[in-house]
């Protein structure tokens, strides 16, 4: 675990395996850390080098001067990945990370190797109604600066099926990024990018998509049927959206499949990695 110094930015980032090897990138959500794939890491790291890192103005790393967006996300992300010398990779995302993740490959297809996509944005309208308030004037600010001992295990707790996963640890954590001075300003600055109260805006998930779906790239999509933050009914639109993917839905898992399912995760992620050679 170390940080980075990128565009004049500082950048967190959990480097394992071998430099050598075929790199494995991979993204959290919104308002989330780098934390959310630790237990991926020893799970690729035999064959691959794994890097997670805390996304600019999210977890522990600074944010970049301009408002952030998924643009800005993903060149943000290529520029940490530049800082590391790395050049094609195998791209994982989570949620807010899925939709980084393709707009990464969007950007620059002659760098992405295969694609990952774990409960993903970008599939359709419907998000939880706790992301939709903040989209409230004034009222996002307040609820996002009241993230503490009380009310953090409310909000991990929706991301799991498995409750026994609310740990202390991920708690405290939780309370930790909530208190970084770019961490409110910059969820905000995604979720007005992203939608509004009435959910997420069709404008970007149309664009976004068609020009993934222009640079077709070895792709799996995975989602938890219990998930409350994006519906697994997405799943469908995904498949419909990248028709030549594999796809695969957790039962009884919630919006973070890498955590609850650890294992079943690599396991149906590693054969695609390693059909496709990285340069």
């Amino acid at each position: 675990m170390r940080f980075l110094g990128v565009r004049g930015t500082r950048i967190r980032v959990h480097e394992t395996g071998p430099s050598d090897a075929p790199a494995v990138v991979m993204l959290h959500g919104i308002g989330r850390s780098l934390e959310d794939w630790s237990l991926q890491h020893d799970r690729f790291d035999d064959r691959y080098r794994v890097i997670s890192l805390d996304m600019p103005g999210f977890g522990l790393s600074q944010r970049m001067p301009a408002p952030t967006t998924l643009d800005v996300l993903a060149d943000g992300v290529w520029a940490t990945l530049d800082e590391l010398g790395l050049g094609s990779v195998h791209l994982m995302g989570n949620s807010l990370g899925g939709a980084v993740s393709m707009t990464m490959l969007a950007s620059t297809p002659a760098r992405v190797s295969t694609l990952t996509l774990v409960n993903s944005a970008g599939f359709g309208k419907e998000v939880t109604f706790a992301l939709r308030l903040l989209a409230v004037p004034g009222l996002g600010r307040r609820l996002l600066s009241r993230i503490d001992p009380r009310t953090a295990p409310r909000v991990e707790r929706q991301l799991f099926a498995d409750r026994s996963l609310v740990t202390p640890e991920r708690i405290e954590m939780a309370i930790k990024v909530a208190r970084q001075p770019d961490f409110a300003p910059v969820y905000l600055e995604v979720a007005k990018a992203l939608g509004g109260f009435r959910g997420v805006a069709a404008s970007w998930r149309t664009a976004l998509l068609e020009r993934v779906a222009a640079h077709p790239r070895p792709t799996m999509i995975m989602w938890g049927d219990r998930d409350v933050i994006l519906p697994c009914a997405h799943l469908a639109a995904a498949r419909a959206a990248f028709p030549h993917a594999q796809s695969h839905l957790f039962g009884n898992t919630g919006h973070m499949p890498q955590i609850e399912r650890p294992d079943e995760f690599a396991e149906l992620v590693r054969p695609m990695l390693a059909r496709v050679a990285v340069s």
